[in-house]
């Protein structure tokens, strides 16, 4: 469904809002009065219903299908978003994969499929997303999901943490270069959250026990949209090249779990 050409709002673009914090984050920009721009890869379904709850909000919405393990054109549909709404105020890199499978037994395709899409396609899109921004004026805002393992490691996530880390990173070189053009743009780095990605879309996460995160339970995919629909809006003005945790505490744990770990049970993906 196209949208029309004449902008009314602020626009914001997030990849893979077809569920999960993608979702969340749609929903919560609506609410702050933005129309808004989903990519799905595989849920058109999930998609549409994503749009209908921006709708619910009185804000515009289109879809568009991005396979990112399709680059670089991939990368063409915020383009086509840009045209469908008129301009591009927000663009959120939300959209990523993963494997659990140990470094020794890695193909070099699953490698390169999750780095294309956790670091590349965000790369390109971050592009395509600050050159409107520039030719439009008035700045913008590039928010980065990254995840804890933009900061610590995990067995069996070789590509994906390196892809993150390289993200966590890319972001703040985009924050420098960008400043001069009122672009901000952060990283924000979930931990566990309650996510179809991590087979818990129909959990409530406040009746999971998790005894290693302080707050001693999984994320809320709102949690994480409230955090990055601050950054994209104007009370974070003054903020840029940061990382923000979302993670219930979970970081500050290392020293603390490294002590208390009864077996070697964390050897294993």
């Amino acid at each position: 469904m196209s949208a029309p050409t004449a902008p009314h709002s602020k626009v914001a673009v997030i990849t893979g809002a077809d569920s999960g914090i993608g979702r969340a984050t749609a929903v919560r920009l609506a609410r702050a009065g933005m129309d808004v721009g989903i990519t799905w890869n595989s849920d058109l379904a999930g998609a549409e219903e994503t749009a209908e709850e921006v709708r619910a909000h009185g804000q515009r919405a289109a879809v568009a299908q991005m396979d990112l393990t399709r680059l670089p054109s991939a990368a063409d549909t915020v383009d086509e978003l840009h045209d469908r709404f008129g301009r591009v105020d927000v663009l959120v890199n939300n959209a990523g994969t993963g494997t659990m499978t140990p470094f020794l037994d890695l193909e070099l395709d699953v490698v390169r499929e999750v780095i294309d899409v956790d670091l590349i396609g965000p790369f390109l899109c971050g592009q395509k997303a600050a050159r409107h921004m520039i030719r439009q004026g008035g700045g913008g805002r590039i928010v980065n999901v990254t995840s804890v393992h933009e900061h610590q490691p995990r067995v069996g996530a070789a590509p994906y943490c390196a892809a993150k880390g390289g993200l966590g990173l890319l972001t703040q070189v985009m924050a420098l270069e960008l400043a001069e053009h009122g672009i901000t743009v952060n990283a924000v780095a979930p931990g566990e959250i309650a996510t179809p990605m991590t087979g818990q879309e129909d959990s409530d996460p406040h009746t999971e026990r998790r005894p290693g995160v302080p707050l001693g339970r999984p994320g809320d995919a709102r949690e994480v949209a409230a955090v990055i629909a601050f950054l994209a809006g104007p009370e974070a003005s003054y903020v840029t090249g940061a990382s923000w945790s979302v993670d219930g505490g979970m970081l500050r744990m290392g020293p603390q779990a490294g002590s208390h770990l009864g077996d070697d049970g964390w050897r294993r993906p």
